[in-house]
C-alpha cells in the first residue's frame, strides 16, 4: 500500500469499470429519447396477489398515518409508507425479491405507529441500525436517513458525540425501499468506535447536488435536534459517487467539518467526461462551461486549507483520476494532499488501506475542528457558496469569476485582510470567539487599506461589516444593501430555486401566443414528473388564482406560460427585464417571434425580492444528464430564449438561441455572440 504524504486534499468521483448488466455511457449520445435509456429503470411485474396485500397495507398504514397527523415524530413513520408507495405506483420494484422486503417495511411502519399512538418512541434511544426521517423545506416530502447508533450510545450521558456522514455509491436501483431495507441490515463500509454514522439517502442518485446538497442538511438538523452531536467532530465520507459528494462537502462548505475522506469519485466535470476530446462534437455552450465552476471541486481546492483531508484510490481504479487532479489543484494553491492507495486495487477499498484510513482520520477527529482559526483562505465562484469560518462574502464584482478572500488576525488589535472580485464581506465571531483585545476597536487593514473597525462585544463576540465603492473600502452598518443585487440565496442560476420551497404555478388563462400553449403544458408536466423521479417528491402545484400571500411570502414561484395565460405573471411582468406583445418575446434588443418562442428565466420576485420567481422551467439537466452524474450540472444560466419549432429532447427543452446571465444588480446584460 502506497501513502503519498501531503497536507489537506481532495478526489472526485471515480470513472466506473464496465459491470455486467451496468450500460456505462459515454459523453456524446443521439439526442433522442428513445436512444437514451429511462434512469430510474423499469421495474418487474408486480403479481395480482402482492399488490392488493401491498395496496391493502398501504390503506391501513395510511390510515394510521392520518391519526397521527401533528405528532412530531410521524415522519420516523412516513417513511415507510412513501417508499412502498412510489415503489407501487412508479413500478420501480427492480427485482422479485424487493417486493416481500416492502411488505417487511409496511410492517416496521405499523409497529412504529402503533407504539407512536401509545406515546412511545423506543426507536429514538435504540442502538445499532435505526431508519429515521425528516419533512423537507423544499416540497414537503418525507426523505428517510440511516443511522448508525454505538453500543455506548446513551442519550442521559453528558456528552456530545462524534458523527460521521456517508454518501452512497450511484445506484439507479436505489428505491426508498432499497435503501430503507438496507439501512435495516448493512451498517455499512465504515463504523468508528463510539461514532453515530449517518447514512444520506440523497434524494436518490445525484451525487448529493442541488436537492440531494440540501438533503444533508437537512438530515444533520434532524440527527441534531435528537442526538448530542458535537459540531467540531463532524466528518465527511462517501466512496464512489458518494467520494464525488466528499469533495464537493469538503471544498464547499470546508469550514464545517473536523475532515475528510473521499474514496474515488469525480471532482469536476470537464476532464472527469473527457470532454473536449470527440473533435467532432461541439462543446457545451460557453454559459454551460461557466456553470461548471458552481460544483467543480478543483476550483474550491484553496478551501482545504480549512479542512483536513485524507483521499483514497484504488491504484488500478479509473477514478483514481479524482484524487490525482485534486491533487494538482492543491498544489497549485501550496498544499500537499494525503493520498492513500490501495495496491493492485480496482474500484473497493483495500483492507490495509481502509485501516490506514481510519487511524488517519479518527485522529484527526479527535483533535477536533477549530471553529475560530487565526487565518482564513477562502475562494468562490458564487455567493451561494459565501461562508468560511469567521468570514462571509456579501458581494461580488462578478458572478462565475474567482473571488478570493484571505483574513488573518496578526495580533489582539489588528486583522489583515487581502480580496480579489470581493465588493463586500463581513467578519463575525461568535461569543468566546477568538481573543480580540475587548477594550480596543481593531484596525483592519484592507487590501492596503486601514479601516477602524467596532470593538468585540463584551462576549467576545464581534462582527464588522466592509464594502466596497470604487477602489475604496468602508466600514458599514449591514451587509444588506438598498435596491436588488445578487446576495447568498438571491443569485441565480435558475437551478438555485429548487434548493429551497417552491410552488409549480399552472396557468388558467388564454395565452397570448396559443402556438405556445403546447410546449408550455408539456414542459411543465415534465417538471412534475421528473421532480418525482429524480428528486423523490411530489412538486406543490397550483393554479395561479390559487396563490396566496402565504405562498408569495414563503416560496419560489415557478411560474407557466405568459401574461396572457398566467394572472400571477400577468401582475408582474411589468417589473422583470423582458416585454410580451401578442406577437414578439423583447429580451434585450432582440426581438422573438411569441408563436414559437418560450422565455426561461430566474429573477427576484417583483411582489417579494427575498425569493425567485422562475419562468416555464424546472431543474434543468435533462436525460441524457442522468446517466452519468459528473453531467448534472446547471445547463441554463439566468435567462434563455428557446426555438420551439426544434422539439424538446434528452438534452435541452428546444433550440436555445440565446442565453445569458443578470449583472450583480440583476440588471439585463446583452449575452456574448
Amino acid at each position: 500500500m502506497k501513502t503519498v504524504a501531503s497536507w489537506w486534499g481532495g478526489s472526485p468521483e471515480p470513472r466506473r469499470a464496465p459491470r455486467p448488466g451496468l450500460l456505462v455511457c459515454l459523453l456524446f449520445l443521439s439526442p433522442l429519447y428513445a436512444q437514451v435509456r429511462p434512469v430510474p429503470p423499469p421495474g418487474v411485474p408486480v403479481p395480482p396477489a402482492d399488490r392488493a396485500e401491498l395496496e391493502a397495507g398501504l390503506a391501513a398504514l395510511g390510515r394510521r398515518i392520518d391519526a397521527l397527523r401533528g405528532v412530531a415524530l410521524l415522519p420516523d413513520v412516513e417513511i415507510y409508507h412513501k417508499a412502498v408507495r412510489y415503489a407501487l405506483e412508479n413500478n420501480e420494484f427492480f427485482r422479485p425479491d424487493e417486493i416481500p422486503r416492502a411488505k417487511d417495511l409496511l410492517r416496521q411502519g405499523q409497529a412504529r405507529a402503533d407504539l407512536l399512538a401509545r406515546g412511545q418512541a423506543p426507536w429514538t434511544t435504540a442502538t445499532g441500525l435505526v431508519p429515521r426521517g425528516y419533512v423537507s423545506k423544499i416540497d414537503r416530502s418525507v426523505q428517510p436517513y440511516g443511522l448508525v447508533v454505538p453500543e455506548t450510545y446513551s442519550p442521559g450521558l453528558p456528552r456530545r458525540w462524534r458523527l460521521d456522514t456517508w454518501f452512497h455509491g450511484r445506484g439507479e436501483t436505489l428505491s426508498e425501499v432499497n435503501f430503507l431495507s438496507e439501512r435495516h441490515r448493512n451498517p455499512g463500509e465504515f463504523t468508528p468506535p463510539d461514532t453515530i454514522v449517518l447514512h444520506l439517502y440523497g434524494r436518490y442518485c445525484n451525487a448529493n447536488k442541488f436537492a440531494g446538497e440540501v438533503d444533508l442538511f437537512e438530515a444533520l438538523d434532524a440527527v441534531k435536534r435528537q442526538y448530542r452531536i458535537d459540531e467540531n467532530r463532524i466528518v465527511m465520507r462517501g466512496f464512489s459517487m458518494g467520494g464525488a459528494s466528499t469533495w464537493q462537502f469538503a471544498t464547499h462548505y470546508a469550514g464545517l467539518w473536523a475532515a475528510a475522506a473521499p474514496g474515488a469519485g469525480f471532482s469536476e466535470t470537464a476532464e472527469f467526461l473527457n470532454i473536449f476530446a470527440n473533435k467532432s462534437a461541439p462543446p457545451p455552450p460557453w454559459w454551460e462551461r461557466k456553470l461548471w465552476h458552481l460544483y467543480n471541486a478543483t476550483d474550491y481546492a484553496l478551501n482545504l486549507y480549512q479542512c483536513p483531508v485524507v483521499a483514497y484510490s484504488g491504484e488500478d481504479d479509473r477514478q483514481k483520476q479524482a484524487a490525482d487532479i485534486m491533487e494538482k489543484a492543491l498544489a497549485a494553491e501550496g498544499m500537499r494532499m494525503t493520498h492513500v492507495i490501495g495496491p493492485k486495487t480496482g474500484h473497493r477499498y483495500h483492507p490495509e488501506a481502509r485501516e490506514t484510513i481510519n487511524q488517519l482520520v479518527d485522529a484527526i477527529a479527535e483533535r477536533g475542528r477549530d471553529p475560530y482559526p487565526y487565518q482564513v483562505r477562502f475562494t468562490t465562484w458564487t455567493l451561494a457558496y459565501h461562508q468560511m469560518k469567521w468570514v462571509r462574502i456579501d458581494g461580488m464584482g462578478k458572478h462565475w469569476e474567482r473571488a478570493k478572500l484571505d483574513a488573518k488576525i496578526a495580533n489582539d488589535r489588528m486583522v489583515d485582510v487581502r480580496t480579489a472580485n470581493v465588493t463586500g464581506f463581513t467578519l463575525e465571531m461568535g461569543a468566546g470567539g477568538y481573543q480580540l483585545d475587548v477594550a480596543q476597536k481593531p484596525t483592519v487593514v484592507v487590501d492596503g487599506q486601514k479601516l477602524t473597525a467596532p470593538a468585540p462585544m463584551s462576549d467576545r463576540s464581534w462582527r464588522a461589516h466592509f464594502r466596497k465603492s470604487g477602489e475604496r473600502w468602508a466600514v458599514v452598518e449591514s451587509a444588506e444593501q438598498a435596491g436588488l443585487h445578487k446576495r447568498h440565496g438571491l443569485q441565480g442560476p435558475i437551478d438555485d430555486a429548487f434548493l429551497d420551497r417552491f410552488v409549480f404555478v399552472r396557468p388558467t388563462g388564454t395565452p397570448l401566443a396559443p402556438g405556445l400553449a403546447k410546449w408550455v403544458e408539456s414542459e411543465q408536466n415534465r417538471a412534475i414528473r421528473e421532480w418525482r423521479r429524480h428528486f423523490r417528491g411530489d412538486a406543490l402545484v397550483r393554479d395561479d388564482s390559487q396563490i396566496t400571500d402565504a405562498d408569495i411570502a414563503s416560496s419560489n414561484l415557478v411560474l407557466w406560460g405568459d401574461p396572457g395565460s398566467n394572472q400571477l405573471l400577468a401582475r408582474i411582468a411589468g417589473k422583470l427585464p423582458v416585454r410580451w406583445t401578442g406577437e414578439s418575446v423583447v429580451v434585450g434588443k432582440q426581438q422573438f417571434p411569441a408563436s414559437t418562442h418560450g422565455l426561461i428565466l430566474v429573477y427576484p420576485n417583483p411582489l417579494n425580492p427575498n425569493r425567485y420567481v422562475v419562468l416555464n422551467s424546472g431543474f434543468t439537466f435533462r436525460e441524457f444528464d442522468y446517466l452519468n452524474n459528473a453531467r448534472q450540472v446547471p445547463k441554463l444560466p439566468d435567462w434563455a430564449v428557446v426555438d420551439t419549432t426544434t422539439p424538446p429532447n434528452d438534452r435541452y427543452p428546444g433550440k436555445v438561441v440565446t442565453a445569458g446571465f443578470f449583472g450583480e444588480a440583476w440588471e439585463f446584460n446583452e449575452p456574448r455572440p
